[in-house]
Formats: structure tokens, sequence, C-alpha cells
């Protein structure tokens, strides 16, 4: 609000502030202002900062002069897909409620070689009410969109409303623009943090998975928050493939729950890749479950999924009912693993096979939530105490270091961690050592976390990979 006020004395009254939220219809939904006098700014100010757009909190707000407006025009440049070419619509009257006004919109398709035909602009505004000396000015904003969105591989540029002031000037009052995911990196100077066309401004945790997503390329994930119905549980959502996740989340909903979010881990992902997605799911406040599944057929791995999900599962000693649907390759083994490391957790996980619809899986996970009594505990991450000592046995691997306590390897254990080290392993006087070198090792933390699940499935952790998420640990 302080800063509100500054602006406002710097542009002088009368000004127009506007909530910077991803959605249509903001002057409806009360995210529109009109400040008159300067003693109106601080209240204005901070109503429109504690409003809500679905279930994300305003956090920007724009002020700017308000114009003396004679019309209003709508301009907006997309990629139609059934042409495989651009298309301009063109409203020669915009604001608020263009989307009720679809019949007045005049639709254009654009060459991508010749650019914007003026003769076509010339015959629309012709054949409106507008005077013909705004035409000039009409054009070039036209020929300017189409410019930028050429310059910045926008997927979409929007402006509404094009204004035309009582002095004769063409003017774009307000402006959104979505640059293609896949030409973000090489426009920098956008500052644009995460490549994604989310519905809202990115949330810190969505920013979190998004430079973990970065960091790692074997495989996909993706992770966005979603607006949460009000009055209902709140589930994390784990799906693997779009079709089956589709499925999965109408099942769940349809049992009653609300989702906070939507994760996405497939195309083969590592072990350390499912195991951060888990991390960033269980980091959200207020779940009273976690559901996970995707599709039934599932040409990945599956046990590469049971022991991310074990593992964050562990460190995070869940406390709320999970179910995971592991359909695919290797199903037996995952649900196996699943269930042997995550038996002795305060919250109850269950894992399932192709053969189990989404529908059984959602029903079952509402019955374990209802015998947890819709139970929301806040986790937090814990690590064995031989991680925090400086004599025990260690090396760096890539995005963290691995730890074996060799003051608690026996015999057995010793050779229990090298046989499911995947030859990483060796013995050297009873204690199991480094088989290659650290270079070797870097990139080996699936085999890792691996060795470190089977070594708690044996009753013997004395391996422990260090994954720390910056901005979740500490």
């Amino acid at each position: 609000a302080d800063i509100a006020e500054s602006v406002v004395e710097t542009i002088g009254c009368p000004v127009v502030m506007k909530i910077q939220a991803w959605t249509t219809g903001r002057k409806k939904l009360g995210g529109v202002s009109f400040i008159d006098s300067p003693e109106q700014t601080r209240s204005e100010a901070e109503r429109l900062l504690n409003m809500k757009v679905g279930n994300f909190p305003v956090t920007e707000i724009l002020i700017e002069e308000k114009l003396p407006v004679r019309d209003e025009l709508f301009i907006s440049l997309n990629i139609d897909d059934a042409s495989r070419q651009p298309v301009m619509l063109l409203a020669l009257e915009g604001g608020s409620g263009i989307e009720q006004r679809a019949s007045s919109v005049h639709r254009m398709l654009i060459d991508i070689n010749t650019g914007v035909v003026e003769e076509e602009v010339n015959k629309l505004l012709e054949q409106s009410q507008l005077e013909a000396r705004f035409y000039p000015g009409i054009l070039a904003a036209v020929q300017s969109i189409w410019s930028v969105a050429r310059k910045y591989e926008a997927r979409s540029v929007e402006v509404n409303p094009l204004v035309i002031t009582e002095g004769g000037d063409v003017i774009a009052a307000d402006c959104r623009m979505t640059i293609d995911d896949y030409a973000v990196f090489r426009h920098p100077e956008l500052g644009i943090d995460i490549a994604r066309e989310l519905d809202h401004p990115p949330t810190e945790l969505e920013r979190i998975a998004y430079r973990l997503e970065q960091e790692d390329h074997r495989g996909t994930f993706y992770f966005a928050q979603l607006p949460v119905e009000e009055g209902k549980p709140k589930i994390g959502f784990h799906g693997a493939g779009g079709g089956g996740s589709m499925m999965s989340m109408d099942a769940i909903t349809k049992a009653g729950f609300a989702i906070a979010n939507f994760t996405d881990t497939s195309g083969n992902p590592s072990v350390a890749k499912v195991y951060r997605a888990a991390r960033c799911i269980l980091a959200q406040e207020g779940l009273c479950g976690y559901f996970g599944s995707g599709s039934g057929v599932a040409s990945q791995e599956q046990y590469h999924s049971a022991y991310g999900l074990a593992k964050a599962f562990n460190e995070m000693d869940l406390a709320i009912p999970a179910v995971i649907r592991l359909g695919g390759n290797s199903e037996d083994r995952a649900v196996e693993i699943l269930h042997e490391c995550c038996k002795y957790l305060p919250g109850k996980v269950e894992g399932y096979k192709k053969d189990d619809t989404p529908e059984f899986i959602a029903e079952r996970f509402r019955q374990l939530v209802e015998e947890a009594e819709f139970a929301t505990p806040k986790m937090a991450r814990s690590v064995p105490s031989f991680v925090n000592d400086e004599n025990t046995y260690s090396f760096p691997i890539r995005g963290g270091r691995v730890y074996i306590d060799h003051e608690h390897c026996d015999w057995e254990a010793m050779k229990h961690v090298v046989d499911n080290s995947s030859g990483l392993l060796i013995n050297k006087d009873g204690k199991p050592v480094l088989a290659i070198s650290e270079e070797e090792v870097a990139d080996k933390d699936s085999e890792l976390i691996a060795c470190e699940m089977e070594c708690l499935r044996a009753g013997r952790p004395v391996v422990f990979v260090d994954l720390a998420i910056p901005g979740l640990d500490v």
C-alpha cells in the first residue's frame, strides 16, 4: 500500500488500479478500481491485495493513468492449430465482457511471410462506425502487435482494450502475452522464470519444482498447484501419463476430494526425479492423503517409481494414507518394494497394479482417509544421525551426497550393501566403499537410492542418499 501511494503521487489522479491475475473478467470480480483522489489509494490497494482469484492470492496490482476514453477496441493474435498459422481477432468494440460478444469479432488469417494485409484491416474499419481519422493509428497498432508476436515468439498477444482517447491517440490500455514454452530460453530479457502456461502467477513451490525439472532431464516432471474448493478434504496427486492421470483425477474427485496439485512423472523418469516430485507434493500443507495413479500400461519400469516414492515417504515419516497405482512393467516388484519399505510408517501405504481401476483405488483411498479421521499433520524431513557425523564415510553425487554408516556395518550389512549397489561399491576391509571414481559415480543417484531402500527393507539402514532440495530443505 505504501508503494501504491507513492506511485499514485507520481502519476497523479485519476488513476486505475488492476489486480495482476491470470484470468479474464477482472472488473466483474471487483479487481479493477478507479481512484479519483489520493485519499482512496491505501484502502483500495489493501482491498485488491487481499483478494484471491481461485485459490491464489493477488500479489501485484497495476497502477496506470486513467485515460479519457472515446472508443474501445479488442485485438488478439493467436496460433490457429487447425490452419497451422497465426490468426488475428479484431473487435471494434472492446472492454469487459468481450467473451460474451463473440459474434462481433472479425477473424483474419495471417501469412507468416507477408504479415498483416493492410487492405483487409482497412476494409473492416470502413465497415465500422469509427471515424476515418483513427484508421492509421489502429492499423499501426495491429502491425505492432504482429511485430511483437514475431519478435518474442508469442503464442498469443491480447490487447483489451485498445483505446482511442478523446484526443485521438490510439493506446494499448491493457495487454497480455503468452510466449511459446520452447522459445522462453531465447528471451532472457523477459524475465520468465517458469516456461509453463499456468493459469496463475507461479507459486514458490512451482518455482522450486520447475528448477528441479530443468536440472534433470531423465524423464519428465510437471508440477502445478490447483485452486482448491473450500470444505473438501485436500489431497496430493501424483500421476504418470496424461490420459491415465485425467481418468484418475476424475475418479478421486468423484470420491469427494479436492486435488491440491497436478503432478506427472513419466517418460521413464529416474528414481531421483520421482523422489523429488513426491517431496514437492508433500511440501503442501493440509493434505489428508497422497493419491498416485496414472496409466495402467506404462512402458516405464515401475520399480523406479516405487523406490523414489518409498524414499520420500520414509524421509518425511509419512503420517497420511497413500494409495499408489503402479501399473505397467515390473508392477509386481514395484508393489512389493513399496509395501516392504513403508510398512512401519505412521500412515498406511498401499500399492496397486494395472488391473485395479482408478475408481477402485479411489474408493479404497477414501476408506483409508476416513479411518485416519482426515488427519492433516505437518510433516518434516528427517535424516539419519550418521549423516551429521563428520567421521561418516561419504562421497558426492550430482545434487547431493551419499553416506554409509561404517560403524554399524557388520559383515552381513556390508555384504547386503555391496550386493545391492549395482557394482558401484566393493568390500574393503569389511566395509563398503566406492568401486569406481567419484566422477564415474556422480550420476548414479538412482542406483544408490535403490541400494538405500533395499538396505531399509532388510532392516539394515546403513546407507543414505542425501538429496536436499533448495527451497525446501535447510
